[in-house]
C-alpha cells in the first residue's frame, strides 16, 4: 500500500496591520489527505481518508515576514508542521493509514435486515 499525503494549508486568518505589517497569517485551517495509490475501491477510485483543523502560527517575529501576496500553500504547510510539531504530524499520518487499511479490510461492517 503506497500512500501519499497532500497539506491544503490554504485558509487563513490574518491580521489586517500588525506590527507595519499588513494581512499577517496568525491562523491556519488546515486540512490533511492521505491517499492510497495501490487500492481502489469498487468505483475505481483510490482510497482516502482525511483530518483537519486549525492551528495557530506565531506573530511574535516578523523579520522574516512573506507578503501575502507571495505565500503558497507550501510557505504555510512549513508553519503548520513547525506549529504542530513532527511527533504529532508523523502519528496523524499513521492514523490515515490505519483508517485507509480498515477502509480497504474491514473488520466489521453494518447491515440491514430485508423485513
Amino acid at each position: 500500500m503506497a500512500i501519499s499525503y497532500e497539506w491544503d494549508c490554504k485558509t487563513c486568518d490574518t491580521y489586517l496591520a500588525k506590527s507595519g505589517k499588513s494581512n499577517v497569517v496568525y491562523n491556519v485551517h488546515w486540512r490533511l489527505t492521505a491517499t492510497d495509490d495501490t487500492n481502489k475501491d469498487s468505483d475505481d477510485n483510490n482510497w482516502t481518508a482525511d483530518t483537519y483543523g486549525s492551528q495557530s502560527v506565531s506573530t511574535d517575529d516578523l523579520s522574516s515576514f512573506k507578503n501575502w501576496s507571495s505565500l503558497t500553500n507550501s510557505d504555510v504547510q512549513g508553519w503548520v508542521e513547525a506549529a504542530i510539531g513532527a511527533d504529532t504530524v508523523t502519528a496523524m499520518k499513521s492514523s490515515l493509514d490505519a483508517e485507509i487499511a480498515e477502509k480497504i479490510s474491514p473488520k466489521s461492517v453494518t447491515k440491514t435486515l430485508s423485513s
